[in-house]
């Protein structure tokens, strides 16, 4: 069955019409490789009902020469075209395919599934909505499968279907393809996935593509298919904050001067007060100009040309923005960055940054650590090398206008550039400055001028002679739900009964008093831990021990709790456990929250967890009791001295 429209054969100027007012869905496939992200593709645009006769006729002919089919039609040749890929059946650079149905269009980017091709994923999920993400049911998840979904969520894209394919290969069994989405979950749960889809299919035979599949009654799902056609992505872009990049001054006449560009961000009206940055001169929207006439308002990512009712001074590279909704403007910033040259990335070297419309001299001043992708742990490096993806602190000539790749993704990306041959090597994303591990800038900001620090008559050894033991500062730390206040409070009560002076702090008591004005997002989960580490500093100068629990999910920010707290007075105890697990024991309901979308930026859900490499101690709550891990807490305080 076709899935274009019937207007094609009875009206063709509405068909046409129809056709422009289609939204566009972008989307790639990835993967490890053989996975059949390119057969996948080919069956798709087949089963539409989108591959011309003559197409077919000669794919027919290929298939019997390249195919890896055995002589039948491979639907792998649609998008495997270069001959190196064909010869060894493989997809080597990302290839670009369009096609409609009656409800949307689609760009999809078959991107490569080998290692040293991870730079040409990057770049074909760089602008994408969705990613696919094949699995083969016979091995389950890859260190590749790792590693793009690991790229899939650095590069923001919201909408994921993990697709176990080859299901005919393993005689359609439920209980493999369940295996599989729970150890892909299992991974998944560090990464920041906010929409994930499990689908099993065939891809060779299209079962489960676009009609459903009688091999597998237990999937009661919808088809993929359906799910490219359906799936929401209208909020996904920022139509808040407005961005305009200029890139172009059309000035065809002394009557007319306008800023072309597109819309990076937000939305603009004809008589909208705006800024153009960085000389910060402001005018109004005069007209909105496009090829087909002036609109009263245009939003991203419209391609428009703007006027003002003033001649002031904007030039390629500047912006145009709200006057009460302003970029940051900085020189300096951290962002992660995907090295795609064979020449590593050495910090120090100059190098040419463009972001936006804007390109100015630039140097990678730090590399502060190198991420390996396959266990997501962070690793000291001294470089980048080809396909290494790292943390960075670069440094440019000149300032410019930006926000964390999170809220934009086009004001929030750059790419690195080298000075000699103009190659493109690195692209990066920016981070925003109070979130996923980095210091907020309150944590840096010093004390009012003319504070000191109080001092107290009673002397530490005072204090440590009374309460018989030493002050210090255990940091619960792990998943929601896995146990760290019932623990908390059950060391508490270990070391009172013992006759310690003993206090208890968690992230509901911070919430209820002195951080009632935070939310969830990282920075506030930040802030909410730089309070708390404050409180816990005064209990320890007071003699007392603090067993604090939260969640703290970013190492950078346990790091700089530790720094505030003292090092010799702060424990960190790892508190794990299985999601299995922490979902049985969630007596607040915060999971089904988060999995629908109503708790954003939920650690383990939508937003990444960073378990500690070396903690003091680890407790597996769903292997043992909620006693023997205080027991546990306590012996650790008996041997580090402190009682």
């Amino acid at each position: 069955m076709s899935q274009q429209s019937d207007l094609i054969a009875s009206d063709i100027d509405a068909y046409l019409e129809q056709h422009e007012r289609k939204e566009m869905l972008r989307l790639l496939t990835c993967g490890s490789v053989d996975d059949g992200k390119s057969t996948l593709i080919g069956r798709l645009l087949y089963d539409s009902k989108v591959v011309y006769e003559d197409q077919f006729a000669a794919l027919e002919i290929d298939s019997k020469r390249f195919g890896t089919t055995g002589g039948a039609f491979d639907p792998a040749l649609l998008t495997d075209g270069l001959k190196a890929e064909r010869e060894q059946g493989i997809t080597i650079d990302v290839a670009y395919r369009y096609f409609s149905t009656a409800k949307r269009k689609f760009i999809i980017a078959d991107c490569p599934g080998h290692e040293q091709y991870t730079r040409n994923m990057a770049t074909g999920a760089s602008t994408c909505d969705l990613a696919i993400i094949l699995i083969d049911a016979r091995h389950g998840v890859q260190t590749q499968t790792k590693r793009h979904s690991f790229i899939v969520s650095l590069l923001g894209i919201k909408h994921i279907i993990v697709a176990v394919n080859k299901m005919d290969l393993v005689d359609y069994s439920q209980a493999r393809f369940e295996e599989i989405v729970g150890e892909y979950r299992e991974f998944a749960a560090r990464l920041e996935m906010v929409d994930q889809r499990f689908l099993p299919i065939a891809a060779l035979p299209g079962e489960n593509l676009i009609h459903r599949s009688t091999n597998m009654p237990w999937y009661e799902g919808a088809t993929l298919m359906h799910l490219l056609e359906n799936v929401h992505i209208a909020s996904d872009r920022n139509l808040i904050d407005f961005r305009f990049p200029v890139q172009y001054v059309n000035r065809p006449n002394l009557d007319f001067r306008g800023f072309c560009g597109t819309i990076a961000g937000g939305r603009v009206r004809r008589g909208d007060t705006v800024m153009a940055l960085p000389s910060k001169r402001t005018s109004r929207v005069e007209r909105i100009v496009t090829f087909d006439g002036d609109l009263d308002e245009a939003f991203a990512p419209q391609a428009v040309t703007l006027t003002l009712e003033d001649e002031i001074d904007v030039s390629r590279g500047d912006m145009l923005v709200r006057p009460d909704n302003l970029p940051h403007s900085a020189q300096g910033f951290d962002a992660t960055v995907v090295w795609m040259a064979d020449a590593p990335m050495l910090p120090g070297k100059d190098y040419l940054i463009k972001h936006t419309t804007r390109t100015t001299p630039g140097r990678v001043t730090t590399l502060r650590y190198r991420m390996d992708v396959n266990t997501l742990r962070r690793e000291p490096a001294p470089a980048l090398a080809l396909n290494e993806i790292g943390r960075c602190r670069i440094e440019l000539a000149q300032a410019i206008s930006m926000d964390p790749y999170r809220r934009n993704r086009d004001t929030g990306a750059f790419i690195i550039i080298d000075r000699l041959t103009h190659v493109t090597v690195g692209a990066g994303m920016i981070l925003d400055s109070t979130s996923a591990g980095d210091a907020t800038s309150v944590w840096d900001k010093p004390a009012a001028a003319g504070l000191e620090e109080p001092s107290s008559p009673v002397g530490p050894e005072e204090r440590a002679a009374r309460f018989g033991q030493q002050p210090a500062t255990v940091l619960l730390t792990g998943l929601p739900a896995a146990g760290k206040t019932p623990i908390a409070h059950a060391v508490e009560r270990l070391l009172f009964d013992r006759g310690r002076a003993v206090a208890v702090i968690d992230g509901q008591h911070m919430r209820h008093g002195l951080s009632r004005d935070l939310g969830f997002s990282a920075d506030e989960r930040s802030e909410n831990l730089r309070r708390a580490a404050e409180v816990a500093k005064l209990f320890n100068v007071a003699g007392l021990l603090c067993i604090a629990a939260f969640v703290a999910p970013h190492a950078e920010v346990r790091k700089r709790a530790a720094e505030v707290v003292g090092h010799d007075r702060f424990l960190v105890v790892y508190v794990e456990a299985s999601e299995a697990w922490r979902r049985a024991h969630d007596d607040q309901g915060v999971y089904p929250k988060a999995d629908s979308g109503e708790m954003r930026s939920f650690p383990g859900i939508s937003a990444p967890y960073e378990a500690p490499e070396n903690p003091d101690l680890v407790l597996q709550t769903d292997t043992m009791t909620i006693e023997e891990c205080a027991r546990r807490v306590v012996e650790l305080l008996e041997s580090r001295g402190v009682i």
